[in-house]
C-alpha cells in the first residue's frame, strides 16, 4: 500500500510572501495592480508590491531578497512595460527562480490591454522600448538578449488576457480562484503536523466523488483519539483549493454549546461569503443568503459534532442552500448524529496497522520515520500498548523524547498500572455523554464481559433492570465497544477497558467505600477473606486459576445485598482440576439480588435455604458437589447452565 509520511521536519521552508507583483507603475499603479492587490489581502494572501517611484542599489537588493521569498510572481504587462529597465531586470531575476525550483514557484503573466504576441515578439510600444534601450551604452548586447529571451519565455506561460474579460472585476476574480487553487494545490507534506496517509484517507477521498456535481455529506466516525480530526484536516488541505468557499469548523459541539447554534450558523455562512452575515435562526436563512450560497460549490468540515439537530441547523434539512457539487465532511464520536442527521456515507476509522503506527510514534519519538536501533523494542512495547490509536502514538511519542532507556522501561511499565492522562481525557469524552443506565452497561462490559456473546450479554443485563439492547447499540454508536463480525462477540480497546476499570476504582475513592465491581484477584481475595464486602458491591467476578485455597466465612456474603453478579469460574476452561474456594462452615446467605450466578466446583451440597432465587436470570454449577440447590428441588445429577431454573 502507497503511503505518504508528512511530517513538519521535512516539509520545505515556509516562504514570507505568497504573491509578488512585477508591473509597470505608470501604467497600472493607481488603478489595476492597486485593485488587485486589494483583492489579494482580502483573500489573505501575503503579497509583496513595491510602489516606491524612487529606484536604487539598496531597493534593489531588498527586491531580490523578496523575490526569493515568494511562492507565485504575476507579471502585468502592459503597454510600457518593456521600456523600464527596472521590470526587465525584475523578470529576468524571477524568471531564474522559477527555473531553479520549478515545482515550487509559479509565474503567470496577466496581459493587460496588449497582445500577448506584442510581447512575445517585441512589436509596437515594446519593439520601440527596446529600440530606446539600444541606444543606451549603459545596456549591452548580452543584457539586450537576455531581456527580449526572458520576454519570450514569460509570454509563452499560460496566463490571463484582459480582453476576454467583460470588467476588471471579473479578471481579478479569476486571477484570484486561480492563485488560490495554485497556493492551496500543494502535496500533503505541506500538512501541518504529522500525518501519514492510510487506508482512512484513501476511503474518505473515495467517498467525496470530487468531480460529481452531486451533493453529498459524509460523516466520519470513530473513537475519542483515533484521528477523525486529523483525517478531516488532510483531506480539506488537499481538496479544497478547488471549491468557491471553504470553512472548516473546529469542536462545532463545544462552540455551540458556549455560543449557541446561531453563532455556528453565522460563522458558517460568514466564512462561506466572506463577509459579515448575522441571521436570526439557522431554520429562517433569508432567501438572499440562500440564494447567494447556492451560486457557490463549497466544502465545509463541521468537526465533533454531538447531536444531529446541529448538523441539520447547519446543513438545512433538504440542503437547500448548497450549491452544485458541494461538499461536507462531519466528524463525530456518535454514529446515530450521523444516521439521524442522514448523511449520505458513513466511515468509521480503523485503527493505525503496526507499520504506519512506528513510522508515526517514531516522528514523535525521535524526529525519524524509524526507531534508532537500541530503542526498536522498547518502541515495539510502545506501539503494542498504543493499539493503532494515533493520539496514543503521539502522546508517548512526544512523552518518551529523548528519554533514556531506563526512563523509557521505566514510563511503559508504570502505564500497566496508571493510563496516561491526556489520552485518558480524550477517551473518556464518549463516556461522559452517555447516560446513567448506559454507563453501568459500559462499566459491566468493561470489568466482566468483553469478549462474550453480544445475545448473552443482552439477556443478562436486560435481567439487571438495565435496557440492555438500546444501551448496547448506544455504546456501540459511541465507539466505545464493537462487535466481532465472525461470532457476534462484544468487544472494546484495551485503552477504553482500562479506562471503565478506572472509572469503578474513582468512584469508590470518591464515596469511601468498594469498589462496585471487583474483578481483580488480589482485591476479590481481599475482600472475601476479610470479610469486607459491602451495600455497594453489584458484582464478583474470580478467575479460579489465578487465587488457591480460599477459605470463606458462612457469612461472606451477608453485607452485600446489591450483589447481582456473583463469578467463580476458569477462565482457561480447566475447571475440572481446580477446586480453590472452600466454605468450611458452609454458607448461611446468598443475596436475593443475584441475577447471575456461576461457581464453579461449588464445594457444598446445596445453596443456603434462605435464599430466595426470584430474580435469578441464570446458573452454571459446572463439576459441583450440589445436590439439592434450595428446598422443593432435588438433583441427581447436575451439569452446565439453566435459564429461568426457579420458574422451573
Amino acid at each position: 500500500m502507497t503511503k505518504t509520511c508528512t511530517c513538519s521536519s521535512v516539509s520545505a521552508v515556509t516562504k514570507k510572501y505568497d504573491v509578488f507583483i512585477s508591473f509597470r507603475g505608470e501604467d497600472t499603479r493607481c488603478d489595476f495592480t492597486s485593485h488587485l492587490y486589494a483583492a489579494l489581502r482580502t483573500n489573505n494572501m501575503e503579497t509583496y508590491i513595491d510602489y516606491r517611484i524612487q529606484k536604487g542599489e539598496d531597493l534593489w537588493v531588498e527586491l531580490l531578497k523578496a523575490i526569493k521569498d515568494s511562492t507565485l510572481f504575476l507579471v502585468i504587462f502592459s503597454e510600457n512595460y518593456a521600456s523600464s529597465s527596472w521590470c526587465l531586470n525584475e523578470l529576468v531575476e524571477l524568471m531564474e527562480c522559477k527555473k531553479q525550483q520549478q515545482e515550487d514557484v509559479h509565474v503567470i503573466p496577466v496581459f493587460y490591454k496588449i497582445d500577448p504576441s506584442q510581447v512575445r515578439k517585441q512589436r509596437g510600444s515594446y519593439h520601440a522600448a527596446f529600440a530606446k534601450h539600444k541606444k543606451d551604452k549603459k545596456v549591452s548586447k548580452e543584457k539586450m538578449q537576455k531581456w527580449k529571451d526572458t520576454l519570450v519565455h514569460a509570454a509563452n506561460l499560460s496566463g490571463f488576457h484582459s480582453h476576454k474579460y467583460r470588467t476588471e472585476s471579473d479578471l481579478i476574480e479569476h486571477i484570484i480562484k486561480v492563485i488560490s487553487e495554485k497556493l492551496n494545490h500543494k502535496p500533503t507534506t505541506d500538512f501541518r503536523g504529522r500525518f501519514i496517509s492510510d487506508e482512512n484517507y484513501t476511503n474518505i477521498k473515495s467517498l467525496l466523488k470530487i468531480n460529481s456535481e452531486e451533493v453529498i455529506v459524509i460523516g466520519i466516525w470513530g473513537m475519542g483519539g483515533i484521528g477523525k480530526t486529523t483525517l478531516a484536516t488532510a483531506v480539506f488541505q488537499k481538496v479544497s483549493c478547488q471549491y468557491e468557499g471553504t470553512c472548516f469548523l473546529k469542536s462545532v459541539a463545544e462552540e455551540s454549546k458556549r455560543h449557541g447554534p446561531n453563532y455556528i450558523c453565522n460563522k458558517v455562512f460568514s466564512k462561506l461569503l466572506q463577509e459579515d452575515i448575522c441571521i436570526d435562526t439557522p431554520t429562517l436563512i433569508p432567501s438572499i443568503v440562500k440564494k447567494r450560497l447556492r451560486r457557490k460549490k463549497v466544502f465545509i468540515v463541521l468537526d465533533d459534532v454531538n447531536s444531529s439537530e446541529l448538523v441539520e441547523n447547519l446543513i438545512g434539512v433538504d440542503r437547500d442552500w448548497l450549491g452544485a457539487g458541494s461538499r461536507v465532511i462531519v466528524t463525530t464520536r456518535d454514529k446515530h448524529v450521523l444516521i439521524s442527521g442522514d448523511v449520505d456515507k458513513i466511515h468509521q476509522v480503523k485503527e493505525m496497522n503496526f507499520q504506519n503506527s512506528l513510522e508515526l510514534f517514531s516522528s514523535y519519538a525521535f524526529r525519524k520515520t524509524h526507531p534508532t536501533k537500541e530503542y526498536m523494542e522498547l518502541s515495539i512495547r510502545a506501539i503494542e500498548y498504543a493499539k493503532g490509536i494515533p493520539l496514543a502514538l503521539k502522546v508517548l511519542g512526544s512523552y518518551l523524547r529523548s528519554k533514556s532507556e531506563n526512563e523509557w522501561d521505566s514510563a511503559l511499565n508504570k502505564l500497566k498500572k496508571i493510563p496516561n492522562v491526556e489520552i485518558e481525557e480524550v477517551l473518556r469524552l464518549s463516556y461522559d455523554g452517555l447516560d446513567d443506565d448506559e454507563k453501568n452497561i459500559f462499566l459491566d462490559i468493561a470489568c466482566f464481559f468483553k469478549g462474550q456473546k453480544r445475545d448473552h450479554i443482552t439477556k443478562l443485563l436486560n435481567a439487571c433492570d438495565f435496557s440492555a439492547d438500546i444501551g448496547i447499540r448506544r455504546l456501540l454508536d459511541k465507539a466505545l465497544i464493537v462487535t466481532t463480525p465472525y461470532n457476534n462477540c462484544i468487544d472494546m480497546q484495551d485503552m477504553i477497558q482500562e479506562m471503565g476499570r478506572r472509572i469503578v476504582r474513582e468512584k469508590s475513592i470518591q464515596s469511601h467505600g468498594q469498589c462496585s465491581r471487583l474483578w481483580d484477584p488480589k482485591e476479590v481475595y481481599n475482600v472475601l477473606t476479610n470479610n469486607r464486602g459491602n451495600h455497594e458491591i453489584e458484582g464478583i467476578w474470580l478467575d479460579m486459576t489465578q487465587i488457591t485455597n480460599i477459605n470463606l466465612s458462612s457469612g461472606v456474603f451477608k453485607e452485600m445485598p446489591n450483589l447481582r453478579l456473583l463469578v467463580f469460574r476458569s477462565l482457561n476452561g480447566d475447571s475440572k482440576r481446580i477446586n480453590s474456594i472452600y466454605l468450611p462452615k458452609g454458607l448461611e446467605f446468598l443475596p436475593n439480588n443475584l441475577r447471575y450466578l456461576v461457581w464453579n466446583r461449588y464445594p457444598l451440597e446445596s445453596l443456603p435455604s434462605t435464599f430466595c432465587p426470584d430474580n435469578l436470570f441464570e446458573i452454571s454449577m459446572r463439576h459441583s458437589n450440589v445436590e439439592r440447590l434450595w428446598h422443593g428441588v432435588q438433583i441427581t445429577y447436575f451439569y452446565g447452565m439453566m435459564h429461568d431454573f426457579a420458574r422451573k
